[in-house]
Parts: C-alpha cells; structure tokens; sequence
C-alpha cells in the first residue's frame, strides 16, 4: 500500500483531533423540515492547547455556526395537508478555539440572526450574470 496509509486509518476523525473538539447530537423539532438535524457541540471550555494537549482556559471553545434553511409547519392546511414557510436557524457545525479575552468572535458569530441568515443565503443564490 501507500506509505502512510495504515496510520491514517488508525487516524481518529478531525473532530477529536481538533485543539477545540466537538461531538454531535441529533436535534429533534416535529414541526421542522427536517425533523432530525445533527448538531455539533464542543466537548471543552477551554482548548487543548498546552505542551502536552492539556487544557488551556486562557482560551475559550466556541461553536461555529452555518445559516441553515429548513422548512417551517405552520398552523395553515390545505386539501389535508400541513403548509410549510421557509425558516432560515443557525446550525452548529463545529468548534473552533480562541483567545478567551476576544469577546466579539462570539458574539459576532451569534448575532447571525435569521434576516442575516436569510441574507448571505440569497446572496449565494443570485445567478452571476457575465
């Protein structure tokens, strides 16, 4: 085989390796579209960032965050069947580390509202024209 193939296989994936490492878990809403959605969480305050990986509190794991369109059930229905609006939420899908004193990272990254959300989305689906 390749040389370094057999270690990449023992390799455990990017979100355990990570200095801010993040697990996932399955959020549930009955009336979203869809109805399961992994999310990602980070496993430590801090980031394991000292000598020999242990934590270090002098910075923080915060979550990154990706706007996410999802189908919304509203309380309408039509010929028996519930009607759907589009709803635009902030999924977590990763964790990154920084230093604890850089408070705006955070609450920049939380301040994507939906109307943000709803914006950068729209931007990416205009068509370019040449």
């Amino acid at each position: 085989g390749a040389p370094g193939a057999a270690d990449r296989r023992f390799r455990p994936p990017t979100h355990l390796r990570s200095v801010s490492p993040w697990a996932y878990r399955i959020s549930y809403d009955p009336t979203r579209y869809p109805k399961y959605l992994p999310e990602a969480y980070c496993l430590c305050r801090g980031c394991l960032t000292g000598p020999f990986g242990e934590e270090d509190l002098r910075f923080r794991s915060t979550p990154v965050l990706m706007p996410t369109v999802v189908l919304r059930r509203t309380a309408a229905c039509a010929g028996g069947r519930y009607l759907y609006a589009e709803d635009y939420v902030a999924v977590a899908v990763g964790c990154t580390c920084v230093p604890e004193q850089a408070k705006d990272a955070e609450s920049l990254n939380s301040s994507l509202d939906k109307q943000g959300a709803k914006l950068l989305l729209e931007a990416n689906d205009q068509p370019t024209t040449p």
